[in-house]
C-alpha cells in the first residue's frame, strides 16, 4: 500500500501541480501572440472537455490492462502537449496543443486511474483516508509548482519555462511502474459483470446521476477561479504577485482541506460533507465580492477556497466505489469526472467569454454562487450504500 500512494501521489503531484498554473499563462501569451482572453480560454476550456471526454475511455483501459500502461501513455502526451503548446502560433494549432493533447494526457495521469489503484489496493476502511492522501499530493502539487512555474515565465520566458516543464512531465513514466496491480485490474473473485451491465446499473441508479450533477458545479468553479482570478487581480489594480501567492496557498490550504476531508469521509456520511462544501464555497465567494479587495482579503478569499477547493474529490470518488465496487472503479470514476469537466469547460470559457462581451467577471462569480448552492442541495439525497444485486453482473 505504501507504494502505491507513494508513486499515485508523485504522478498527481505532477499532474495537477503543472496544470494548476496555465492561468499564469494568459496574458504573456494573448499579449505577445495578439490574441483575445477568449482564445485563451477556449483553448483551456477544451482541454478540460478533452480530458473529461476521455476519462472515462481511459480509466475502462486502466481497469482492463493496468493503470501503469495508462499513465506512460499520459506521461508522453503530457510532455508533447506541453511542447506544442509553446510553439503553437495561431489559435487553432493552440487549441490542439493546451486544449485536446493535454486535455487526452491529463484524462492519463490524474484522479480516476490512480483511484481505481487505490480502489483495488487499499482495504476499504481505509479508502477515503488513501483517496484523501492522494488528493491533498496533487494540492501539494500547485502550492509547489505555481511559485516555479511563476519562476519559470519571469526568468526563462513563457515559451522556455513549457519546455522544462515539458521535460518533468516525463517524470510519471518511471513513476507509473509503481503503480503495477499483482493481479490484472478487474479479475478479483467473485466479480463477473461485465462492462456493459456496469454502464447501465450506473446510469440508471439515482445517486450516480446526483453525484455527476454535483461534480459538474465543481468544475465550473473551481477551473474558472484557477484560470481566470490571476487576471481578475491585474484587472483590479493589484500585482501579478499577488496573484501568484493566492495560486500558492489555494494548493496549500488544498492539502489540509482534501486529506481533511478523506479523512471525515471515514466518520461521516460523505453527502453531508459535499454539501457543506458546496454551500461554504458559495459563501466564501460572495463574502470576497462584498469585501474591499486588498492583497489580504485575496489571501483569506485563496486559503478559505484551498480549504474547499479539491475537498470534494476523496469523497465522491469514496461513494462511487461504495456503492458500485472496485472492478470498475477507474471507467466510473471517469464517468462521474466527465461532469466536471463539462463544467469546467463551461466555467473556463464562459469567465472568457463574457468578459469579452462585458469587461467585467462578475456575471461568472454570480453563476458560481448559484451554482454552488444548486451543488449542495443535489447532493443530500445521494445514497451511500452499497447496490443490491440480485445476481453477478445483474444490472
Amino acid at each position: 500500500m505504501t507504494q502505491v500512494l507513494l508513486c499515485g501521489a508523485a504522478v498527481v503531484t505532477l499532474s495537477m501541480g503543472i496544470r494548476h498554473g496555465f492561468g499564469l499563462w494568459l496574458q504573456p501569451i494573448t499579449m505577445e501572440r495578439g490574441w483575445t482572453r477568449e482564445t485563451f480560454a477556449f483553448a483551456l476550456a477544451v482541454q478540460n472537455l478533452a480530458w473529461g471526454l476521455a476519462g472515462p475511455l481511459a480509466g475502462g483501459l486502466a481497469d482492463r490492462y493496468g493503470a501503469w500502461r495508462v499513465l506512460i501513455a499520459g506521461g508522453v502526451l503530457y510532455a508533447l502537449g506541453l511542447v506544442t503548446m509553446a510553439l503553437a502560433t495561431s489559435g487553432l494549432a493552440f487549441t490542439g496543443s493546451a486544449g485536446l493533447l493535454l486535455g487526452v494526457a491529463q484524462s492519463g495521469t490524474t484522479y480516476a486511474v490512480i483511484y481505481g489503484v487505490i480502489a483495488r489496493q487499499v482495504d476499504p476502511a481505509r479508502r477515503s483516508w488513501a483517496m484523501g492522501v492522494t488528493a491533498a499530493a496533487g494540492s501539494f502539487g500547485q502550492f509547489l509548482m505555481v511559485p516555479l512555474e511563476s519562476w519559470l515565465i519571469g526568468s526563462a520566458g513563457w515559451a522556455n519555462a513549457l519546455f522544462v516543464l515539458g521535460l518533468a512531465a516525463l517524470a510519471m513514466l518511471p513513476l507509473a511502474l509503481g503503480l503495477r496491480e499483482p493481479a490484472p485490474a478487474g479479475a478479483a473473485a467473485g466479480e463477473h459483470q461485465s462492462v456493459g451491465a456496469a454502464l447501465r446499473e450506473a446510469f440508471a441508479y439515482p445517486s450516480f446521476r446526483l453525484l455527476t450533477a454535483g461534480y459538474f458545479v465543481c468544475g465550473f468553479q473551481v477551473v474558472f477561479i484557477g484560470v481566470h482570478m490571476p487576471s481578475y487581480l491585474r484587472d483590479k489594480g493589484l500585482g501579478p504577485e499577488v496573484a501568484t501567492v493566492a495560486l500558492m496557498l489555494i494548493g496549500l490550504f488544498n492539502v489540509f482541506g482534501t486529506y481533511g476531508a478523506g479523512v471525515l469521509g471515514q466518520r461521516l456520511a460523505r453527502r453531508h460533507i459535499l454539501a457543506a462544501i458546496y454551500l461554504l464555497r458559495s459563501a466564501a465567494i460572495v463574502l470576497f465580492l462584498w469585501a474591499p479587495l486588498t492583497p489580504s482579503s485575496v489571501y483569506l478569499f485563496a486559503a478559505t477556497m484551498g480549504l474547499l477547493w479539491l475537498s470534494t474529490v476523496p469523497p465522491t470518488n469514496a461513494i462511487v466505489a461504495q456503492i458500485f465496487g472496485v472492478q470498475y472503479m477507474s471507467m466510473l470514476g471517469g464517468l462521474v469526472f466527465l461532469s466536471h469537466q463539462l463544467g469546467s469547460f463551461l466555467g473556463v470559457w464562459l469567465g472568457g467569454r463574457l468578459y469579452d462581451a462585458t469587461g467585467s467577471y462578475d456575471l461568472v462569480w454570480w453563476i458560481s454562487i448559484a451554482l454552488g448552492v444548486f451543488a449542495a442541495l443535489v447532493n443530500l439525497p445521494v445514497r451511500e450504500t452499497a447496490i443490491a444485486r440480485t445476481a453477478p453482473g445483474a444490472a
